[in-house]
């Protein structure tokens, strides 16, 4: 599917069209979003309604007073107000230059579209700005605990990361790669797990009245399974069915905690399945290549543990979907057509006709933009064409069409992965190049200082581009 023709079919969509105006009639800045959905990151006390705009700090007086302000901030309140009389607020950029600059949708639009947002439309148009609002859609971390630390994370996410900082410092990259100075100057350095946290306190203060309420509901973290709060919510989900029956669950979850916490995780979604406790199961988990090079991107990964534990999901709890959130890296790309084929395999085996797409898995394949050196943008040219190799190998395995007989990639899987390739061969600064492969170098010749691996050794491939890196001086 070209660009031009998916900006067709949005522009065709009367879902679309027909709330494009809507919020227009409100204002030129009106987004639903605003109330229906929430990012919560307890572990730091901060929040945001969506992925465009910087997060921002909870107040703890707020809480103590009203603990649904963990998403009602009185930060977001002022948002709203400037929404509802007809302004664009300054945080929401991102968006106003989609508009202002083309004729597609913005994801204003997309967001307000979406089941749990739109049918909330009339109501939230004929609100008063202070008015709290349960979000629909609530995506929460706990804990930053966790038991990777993959190459291109950080200790505001992993514990592990947290913990090799505290004990060496910062990478020596330009840009002092996962310096936790930054998280102390704005407030975001997490709460350790053991430790007392406000904000979670206030969050089971006021999931009871949040619960009845709730669309979807997706853990994240750190990794979930390692945060106690998680068993918790599994628990209460058993033990209080969701009035609405129709909630969505979704857990972020690397797989890799220790079998004992995996069957046991197998047991709870197991009986919310039988019981009906949710209208829909689905784990995303990460990987990104195949194999000891997958490993290597994400420390503390055991791949075929990783592998073995999928397939265990999908044989014990046949109506729980996983989708593989492949984070595409330079490092991703000698052995990536092989989890193309490896998925496929999964999706015939586990696929059954009462899916939607016909399939028990996904592939999403996103591009990796920071840190800059790690991105596919810093390998020669000439890579790029074991990228095309593998656009063509997904699409190989596409399904033509969207009937239930056929198993395959969907166009969405697709064309992520063909954006991968148009975004590694486009233009660049070459100054910029030059510094991100200065630091490509420095970060893994320090990652195989401090945990005992061999960059050469895991990607032989990269052997002379990785020495070459190390001639640049900067």
């Amino acid at each position: 599917m070209s660009d031009k023709f998916k900006v067709d079919l949005e522009q065709q969509n009367p879902l679309y069209v027909n709330t494009k105006k809507t919020l227009d009639a409100v204002g030129p800045g009106m987004c639903l979003a605003k109330w229906t959905q929430v990012t919560l990151s307890l572990q730091v006390g901060h929040n945001h309604s969506c992925h465009h705009p910087r997060t921002h700090a909870i107040s703890p007086q707020e809480i103590a007073r009203n603990p649904s302000a963990l998403h009602n901030t009185r930060y977001k309140k002022l948002r709203r107000k400037e929404m509802l009389n007809g302004a664009r607020p300054t945080e929401c950029d991102y968006c106003w230059g989609v508009e202002d600059n083309s004729s597609i949708f913005s994801d204003r639009v997309f967001k307000s579209s979406e089941s749990w947002s739109l049918p909330f439309m009339e109501q939230i148009k004929n609100s008063d700005w202070r008015d709290d609002f349960n979000p629909k859609y609530v995506e929460v971390a706990f804990s930053n605990a966790c038991n990777f630390k993959c190459s291109y994370c950080g200790p505001a996410y992993s514990s592990q990361w947290v913990e090799e900082i505290e004990k060496y410092g910062a990478y020596p990259t330009t840009d002092r790669f996962n310096d936790t100075q930054y998280l102390i100057e704005e407030h975001k350095m997490p709460i350790a797990q053991k430790d007392y946290n406000p904000y979670t306190e206030a969050f089971w203060k006021w999931w009871p009245d949040l619960y009845k309420d709730l669309h979807t509901f997706r853990i994240t973290g750190g990794e979930p399974l390692l945060a106690k709060d998680t068993w918790k919510v599994l628990d209460y989900i058993i033990d209080q069915p969701n009035p609405n029956k129709q909630l969505k669950l979704a857990f972020n979850s690397n797989l890799g905690a220790p079998d004992a916490l995996i069957d046991k995780f197998i047991e709870k979604l197991k009986r919310i399945e039988d019981e009906e406790r949710a209208s829909e199961i689905v784990i995303f988990t990460s990987c990104d290549t195949w194999g000891e090079q997958a490993d290597y991107i994400r420390t503390g990964m055991e791949f075929n543990r990783f592998w073995d534990n999928v397939n265990k999901i999908l044989t014990k709890c046949p109506r729980v979907i996983i989708t593989f959130m492949s984070t595409y890296n330079a490092l991703s790309l000698f052995n990536y057509n092989k989890l193309i084929k490896e998925v496929y395999n999964l999706k015939d085996i586990y696929g059954s006709y009462d899916r939607y797409w016909n399939s028990a898995v996904f592939l999403d394949s996103s591009y990796l933009r920071y840190p800059q050196h790690q991105t596919v943008q810093i390998l020669p040219y000439d890579f790029s064409k074991k990228l095309l190799e593998q656009t063509k190998l997904i699409t190989y395995y596409a399904i033509p069409v969207f009937e239930p007989k056929y198993i395959g990639f969907s166009d969405i899987e697709v064309q992520k992965l063909k954006r991968i390739y148009d975004w590694m061969i486009s233009p660049q600064d070459g100054s910029k190049q030059l510094r991100n492969r200065y630091n490509f170098h420095k970060y893994f010749t320090e990652h195989d200082k401090r945990r005992g691996t061999n960059f050469v050794k895991t990607f032989p491939e990269l052997e002379e581009f990785y020495n070459f890196c190390g001639t640049i001086q900067i």
